[in-house]
């Protein structure tokens, strides 16, 4: 298997840095804000963002992390036992503007299966969507709201995003 490296570890930094502002551009103060990392990478590119937003501000974030796996609709065609991690959304969601993160978005069904979790903790204002990684080839109508990278790949090649908390360094990769 053949990889090539889509983004260096500074490459990650600065993608982060530039979603960060981003969120905080769209969003004017943070006061109403909270952040949703999906598991597994999705959980530390959101303690990632949070942390660049309250370095700007000083307002300390909402945070949580969601685990999807028991609301995709395909998890029986991945394994007949998915790993069930922890869901920890210990604020109020009700009326709260959402920044759910995930590495990767690809089909649009692991935001799909995060927004109908993130419905059972109540009813945000809005969910904003930032992402590393979009590769583009939905199956489902979901946009990215911030994007570190966009780029097109076949549908035989993968994207494998690798950070420092997780598998030691910062790196994305494409594997074909």
């Amino acid at each position: 298997m053949k990889s090539n490296t889509l983004l260096n570890s500074d490459e990650i930094r600065l993608a982060v840095n530039r979603i960060s502002l981003q969120v905080l551009e769209k969003n004017h103060t943070p006061d109403n804000l909270a952040i949703i990392g999906i598991h597994t990478c999705g959980v530390f590119l959101a303690q990632r963002i949070r942390k660049v937003i309250e370095e700007q501000t000083s307002f300390v974030l909402p945070y949580g992390n969601l685990d999807i796996n028991l609301y995709r609709d395909d998890w029986s065609l991945v394994t007949q036992n998915p790993v069930v991690k922890t869901t920890d959304i210990s604020f109020s969601v009700e009326n709260k503007d959402i920044i759910l993160v995930d590495d990767v978005l690809f089909s649009g069904r692991t935001i799909r299966a995060a927004m109908e979790a993130l419905f059972d903790f109540g009813r945000p204002r809005t969910i904003q969507l930032a992402i590393l990684v979009d590769r583009g080839e939905r199956e489902l109508p979901i946009q990215a709201d911030y994007v570190g990278l966009t780029t097109t790949v076949r549908s035989d090649e993968r994207i494998q995003v690798m950070l420092q908390e997780h598998d030691g360094e910062d790196r994305v990769i494409l594997q074909s």
